[in-house]
């Protein structure tokens, strides 16, 4: 995506606020490059370059989305991201890293990641996807398009679907009553799948809707996140989010109810 494209992009959706940005990065050289652009890009920034430090900031300033260098001095960046959710904090997570294998990031994404991206970067295309990531985070509707489910009701805060409950307040999810730990992209694909239970929501659907205008990943994306989706709820039969083959996934809503 070239440098007018993303800011064709941006003028397209509308303006956001200025998102604060924890960059988690130990070469101070890359720091310095990345917070000074990213301010001129419109973020608020706030820098560390370890990972305890991060876990510090994390807790006490709050950012929109954390920044997050794949190999620190004390502790390894998907280490980070995994106390994090252990401690039940989903702050949005986007991993910048020299480790560019499929295993590497699939780790990452396992660890609760939200996003992933390879160094050498664009700062312009990091900037989009941490826009992307805010977005993502206040929380998905209704699929375009899609017919109302009948557990769908895009005023409420809690959501219930056989047996999994989400709470679009707090962004908490439990499966018959036990919490499960979820990352924001991996909350608002089963929310977007909730919402419209009962209905076939396709590939292009999801990616729309969740990753909506930045996106520019793998094509392999939503098939991963189902992937970890089921393994959270302990849905090896795929019982609970069923695969439509050559179209897309399905949730069924025969035990839905939403509550305001």
């Amino acid at each position: 995506m070239t440098q007018e494209s993303c800011f064709d992009a941006q003028a397209a959706i509308g303006p956001l606020e200025n998102p604060f940005v924890l960059v988690v990065e130990d070469d101070i050289s890359v720091s310095g490059m990345l917070v000074m652009a990213l301010r001129f890009l419109g973020f608020e920034v706030y820098s560390v370059a370890t990972g305890n430090e991060a876990i510090e900031a994390v807790r006490e300033r709050r950012p929109d989305v954390v920044l997050l260098d794949g190999m620190l001095p004390d502790l390894d960046g998907t280490e980070v991201c995994r106390r994090l959710r252990v401690a039940r904090d989903y702050t949005p997570v986007l991993f910048l890293s020299a480790r560019t294998t499929v295993e590497d990031k699939c780790h990452a994404l396992a660890m609760g990641g939200d996003d992933y991206v390879t160094k050498p970067f664009d700062i312009f295309e990091v900037g989009a996807r941490i826009r992307a990531l805010v977005r993502r985070a206040q929380g998905p509707g209704m699929v375009r398009g899609a017919d109302r489910g009948a557990a769908a009701v895009s005023s409420s805060s809690r959501l219930r679907v056989a047996g999994i409950e989400l709470n679009h307040d707090t962004r908490e999810a439990w499966l018959h009553g036990e919490p499960v730990p979820l990352s924001a992209t991996e909350f608002d694909l089963l929310s977007v799948l909730m919402r419209n239970a009962g209905q076939v929501i396709t590939k292009a659907q999801i990616l729309d809707t969740v990753w909506k205008h930045d996106f520019q990943g793998e094509s392999g994306v939503v098939e991963t996140y189902v992937y970890y989706l089921r393994r959270k709820l302990g849905d090896s039969g795929r019982s609970l989010i069923r695969t439509v083959r050559g179209v897309g996934y399905m949730v069924h809503a025969d035990t839905a109810e939403a509550e305001n």
